[in-house]
């Protein structure tokens, strides 16, 4: 199964973003890398998340701003396994991932392309 990464500044954020999407995501190991004790990122947070989340499917890593690219960037060249940053909202392509990860077919493009996908989402 592919597995999520949740990447925020903000602790409380990210673990926010990983309720909303695990209503929707069945059995998808969804994981939060957020800021300990302030606002911030870490590669090495990261990392332990992307281990955590591994499944054999390979892990999707969806990130707020800024360093938290940098550092996931840094953590995804870490990984040992496969691993893509996409290039999504958070919020909404988090949702969309869990929702693509359930698919007993769904690889690591599909979950990708689906997460992208939210990008086009209106909202009114």
């Amino acid at each position: 199964m592919v597995g999520l990464v949740v990447v925020s500044h903000s602790a409380t954020a990210a673990a926010g973003i990983v309720d909303v999407a695990a209503e929707m995501g069945g059995d998808t190991t969804i994981e939060a890398a957020g800021g300990d004790n302030g606002i911030g990122t870490d590669a090495d947070r990261i990392s332990d998340a992307l281990a955590a989340a591994a499944d054999g499917d390979g892990v999707v890593v969806l990130v707020d701003l800024g360093s938290a690219v940098m550092n996931a960037e840094v953590a995804v060249e870490m990984h040992d396994g496969e691993a893509v940053i996409a290039d999504a909202p958070v919020l909404e392509g988090a949702v969309n991932a869990a929702v693509a990860a359930t698919d007993p077919a769904a690889t690591l493009e599909s979950v990708v392309e689906q997460a992208e996908a939210a990008a086009d989402i209106s909202k009114t």
